[in-house]
């Protein structure tokens, strides 16, 4: 059991590894770090790049980890009454991955895009998660707060649902490591919400059309 844990951390990494925004924003001859928030995440390349840039990035970050989740789920150990805890763990590995990507020194996104598809795979119910999140930033215009609140109700979910799971235990405290990681990564933003600078999702950033220019660094959520 243990080496199984430790294959699917390793996996989960390396596939977090895979930094959409980052990649999107070289397309686009940017380091999309080196505008907005600072973060290698859908929220930052859809205020700098656009709206198709901001939905590549979400589908990418999400797939990275769902794909390896879902496989380790249905295909790997199907059947096996532990396949929910690694699937989870390969999910939260994942996350890890794409905010702390080794290959970038460690600066990636805030995991949002990716903690949806580690959850989606552990349960799929958990995608009646995403009309709640986007319910939310269409009322609050803020998408650091429908982040927090998804990653919150996480561990809650977990809790009601797989009581009669022989891994019950470890699959609550994994998912709540899901909230303690989603919170810290927007510490930031929670900060913003307090001095009511928080910038809402239709605020844009500028890119500098000579990319010699000064670069903005303007603080903003991130996915």
């Amino acid at each position: 059991m243990l080496l199984k844990i430790v294959i699917c951390v390793l996996v989960g990494y390396l596939c977090g590894n895979i930094s959409n925004g980052y990649l999107v924003g070289k397309l686009h001859h940017i380091d999309i770090r080196d505008y907005g928030s600072g973060n290698a995440g859908a929220t930052n390349a859809l205020r700098a790049l656009g709206k198709k840039a901001g939905l590549l990035v979400f589908l990418g970050d999400f797939l990275k980890v769902y794909i390896p989740a879902i496989l380790v789920h249905y295909v790997l150990f199907a059947g096996e009454d532990y396949a929910s805890l690694l699937c989870e763990i390969t999910g939260f590995a994942g996350v890890l991955g794409h905010n702390y990507p080794f290959w970038l020194h460690f600066k990636g996104g805030k995991g949002i895009s990716s903690t949806g598809g580690a959850m989606i795979a552990t349960d799929w119910h958990l995608a009646l998660f995403i009309p709640v999140f986007v319910a939310i930033v269409a009322i609050t215009k803020y998408v650091s707060v429908g982040s927090m609140f998804v990653v919150v109700l996480y561990p809650v979910f977990i809790a009601l649902t797989k009581k009669g799971c022989a891994y019950y235990v470890p699959m609550v405290i994994i998912a709540a490591l899901f909230t303690v990681s989603g919170v810290f990564t927007h510490r930031a933003n929670i900060k913003r919400l307090l001095n009511g600078t928080e910038r809402k999702i239709y605020q844009k950033i500028e890119i500098p059309t000579n990319t010699q220019e000064v670069k903005e660094n303007e603080p903003c959520e991130e996915k």
